[in-house]
């Protein structure tokens, strides 16, 4: 029983007090002036203000830029708001200050949280996104330091309460977290998936071999490499850089689906993810004894694979860490209202998804993409990047596509990992590309 009430305590204690549904949180909300979110510059994400008549109005001085990553406090509560609201309504003022508050008949302040966001490029991503539908993820590597999260459309949280009604009519999704709740085919950049577990399933991975043609045919399924092209004798690597629908296909179908699935497993597909805000589980969703067909495009990124641009940059940020996957974060540390910190939070492992080795192979792999592959328009900067793009199909109608990025900056020393979607866009894999450049770009030329 002792054991249980120290687990409660030290464990479960904090989110039990934090749900929603405890009536606790609302007597803290009459004691307390919620506390400030910022960014990692100390810039206000999120403040209180009292009003004359004892009322509080949550205000948001960004607008719509952090809607999704922030959250709302009204009409429940998303994004930070809602898992750090116990640190927001939580007060490590002294016990003086207490005394003092409470005889003035004041509320005491509630902590800062102090995020791990870079309004720089948040601001970046949000722009090179445009008008378009999709999301933006980036985070640092070797710390897992989430520095952007963008979500379109997106709206503005200090018209929440107004907008409500709106809102939740709207057919498009607006108050979705498409980073980690959207659930799309990876299309190519899934390639990277397939090329790990063909290379533990084949030693003699560098000696593969396929004469590309442009077309494959797997059970009843003609399959083409994009625009039809042909690509003639291709490699494992010339194959991730041209991104070969064709020798996709071939080496799925050379694959042992239950070590595929494996692999897959190993990068957190159909399991829980790290993760600090709601986010839906990404499905492999191939097994053995299905088709030809069916194997041939998931090993391409299609068939029933389901992932979110977070899961996303969580592969790609492992690749970039030598393999090791970081614990992700958004808080990086705590403060009081008189600027003591009171929780600090440090880089930590969170898992190794592949090894060292095969991580190099495949950041090789990558950075050809970018020097003579599809995502040439990346190569030539003042930084070096290793990438893939993708398309993928959601729809009969095969023009219909989202546009994929992954990748990382500076190779040797990876600063920023990215995953970039955009919805119903070209089939090539550009935008999403030209908008990875822009965040690039915007983090070296801050």
């Amino acid at each position: 029983m002792i054991g249980h009430f120290a687990y409660y305590n030290v464990v479960q204690g904090k989110d039990i007090i934090n749900d929603a549904r405890n009536p606790r949180m609302n007597l803290y909300a009459d004691q307390i002036k919620r506390g400030e979110i910022r960014d990692k510059d100390g810039n206000i994400l999120a403040q209180t203000k009292e009003n004359e008549d004892g009322t509080q109005t949550r205000e948001y001085p960004y607008g719509d830029l952090y809607a999704h990553v922030i959250g709302y406090a009204e009409k429940g509560k998303s994004g930070l708001e809602s898992t750090e609201n116990f640190t927001l309504l939580h007060s490590s003022a002294s016990f003086l200050d207490r005394i003092v508050n409470e005889f003035r008949d004041q509320r005491n302040p509630g902590d800062n949280v102090f995020t791990t966001l870079d309004t720089n490029l948040q601001q970046a991503a949000y722009n090179a996104l445009g008008n378009n539908k999709g999301a933006v993820v980036a985070i640092e590597p070797d710390t897992g330091k989430i520095l952007a999260m963008v979500s379109k459309p997106t709206f503005d949280p200090n018209t929440i309460v107004a907008d409500w009604e709106t809102l939740n009519q709207n057919t498009e999704g607006v108050l979705v977290n498409r980073a980690t709740q959207g659930q799309y085919a990876p299309g190519s950049t899934f390639k990277v998936v397939t090329a790990l577990a063909f290379m533990r399933q084949n030693p003699d991975y560098e000696n593969y071999s396929y004469r590309c043609r442009g077309e494959i045919t797997a059970g009843k399924n003609e399959i083409h490499c994009f625009g039809g092209e042909v690509h003639g004798t291709v490699d494992l690597a010339d194959s991730l850089a041209y991104s070969c629908n064709t020798s996709f296909s071939n080496i799925g179908l050379q694959l042992d689906i239950d070590e595929f699935k494996a692999t897959a497993d190993g990068l957190l597909f159909d399991s829980e993810l790290p993760c600090p805000l709601i986010y839906n589980e990404s499905k492999f969703n191939l097994k053995k004894g299905d088709g030809d067909a069916a194997i041939a495009m998931t090993a391409f990124g299609q068939g029933k694979l389901q992932v979110s641009p977070y899961h996303m940059a969580l592969i790609t940020s492992a690749i970039a860490n030598g393999g090791t996957l970081m614990q992700p974060y958004l808080v990086d540390h705590v403060e009081s209202a008189d600027g003591k910190t009171t929780e600090k939070y440090v880089p930590e492992v969170y898992e190794e998804l592949m090894t060292q080795e095969e991580a190099a192979k495949l950041t090789e792999y990558m950075q050809g993409v970018v020097e003579y592959g599809t995502a040439t328009t990346l190569n030539g900067q003042n930084f070096t990047v290793a990438g893939k793009t993708g398309t993928s199909e959601y729809s009969v109608d095969k023009e219909k596509t989202h546009s994929w990025f992954i990748g990382f900056s500076n190779v040797e020393n990876p600063d920023v990992a990215l995953a970039v979607i955009i919805e119903n866009s070209d089939r090539t894999g550009d935008v999403a590309t030209e908008t990875a450049k822009s965040v690039f770009r915007a983090y070296y030329n801050n």
